[in-house]
């Protein structure tokens, strides 16, 4: 291999790799170190990214100053129920439109996708009066009720996915007398593995980073999630900022985590659309 070959084959793309990756990492790498940082260090100028001496006992401090405990046990617990309900509801809907022959599926289809049209803010009036009817202000249940009824991107994604699986597979099932919902637990599901996994993520990362959702539902301290506890540390103790740069980095580091263990299924799940492995 030529010298300029190697260049433009090699050199020149891991290069500029390494450089986009240090630039999208630079901000969480400034927050760790902030975080270990004194009060008096944080605003030096000119800055300095490493600490004179790393500071543990910031994040020692930040959780006997707010409970980042609970509200972390209160955020995975609307976390967990947010995923069960999505795997349990997307597949079904999925499945039932793409593998099920029945007159209508393709405007249901239509409908589905519709709704991912409106924003998020022309709902929340509407959906707060009727949870309020239901009296489940200050529950959990207005934000983990709509996960078992299904999102339309995740019926989009897995219908998708599904279609890329061979119907012979089912025709034999049946040939063999299997029932539908066999069918459906037996050889589909195993199936969809990689895209469910992507929708466990998706779903993790959109409910464990919520905002305006527990704001506006959640009334009692108590009930807080990680976010609301972020905020409101940042009002209690906005001076504080070694503390909430430690609160932060906790709560970043179990989104990150779960991205390197799920990427896997996440490149496998996207090689459904795009038919390479």
């Amino acid at each position: 291999m030529s010298a300029g070959k190697l260049f433009r084959t090699k050199i020149f793309p891991h290069t500029m790799l390494i450089l986009f990756a240090f630039f999208f990492l630079f901000p969480f790498v400034w927050l760790v170190f902030t975080s270990l940082k004194s009060s008096n260090e944080i605003f030096e100028l000119p800055p300095r990214i490493l600490p004179e001496s790393f500071q543990w006992s910031n994040y020692k401090a930040a959780f006997e100053t707010v409970p980042f405990g609970h509200y972390m046990l209160n955020t995975l617990v609307i976390c967990v129920v947010c995923i069960i309900g999505q795997l349990f509801a997307s597949p079904l809907v999925a499945y039932s439109i793409s593998r099920i022959p029945w007159v209508g599926s393709k405007i249901i289809f239509a409908i589905v996708l519709a709704t991912m049209i409106l924003p998020s803010q022309v709902q929340l009036i509407p959906q707060y009066i009727i949870f309020a009817k239901l009296g489940w202000v200050n529950t959990i249940l207005p934000l983990t009720i709509g996960a078992f009824f299904g999102a339309p991107f995740y019926i989009f994604l897995l219908r998708q996915f599904l279609l890329g699986i061979p119907k012979e597979l089912s025709e034999a099932a049946k040939m063999d007398g299997a029932s539908e919902f066999r069918i459906y637990s037996q050889i589909i599901m195993p199936t969809l593995k990689p895209a469910l996994a992507t929708v466990a993520l998706f779903t993790f990362v959109g409910a464990y980073t919520d905002f305006m959702g527990p704001l506006i539902y959640l009334n009692d301290a108590a009930k807080w999630t990680l976010t609301l506890g972020l905020q409101g540390f940042q009002q209690d103790h906005g001076a504080q900022w070694e503390k909430l740069m430690a609160a932060s980095t906790i709560m970043a580091i179990p989104m990150i985590l779960l991205y390197f263990f799920g990427q896997k299924y996440y490149m496998q799940s996207g090689s459904a659309f795009t038919g390479f492995k």
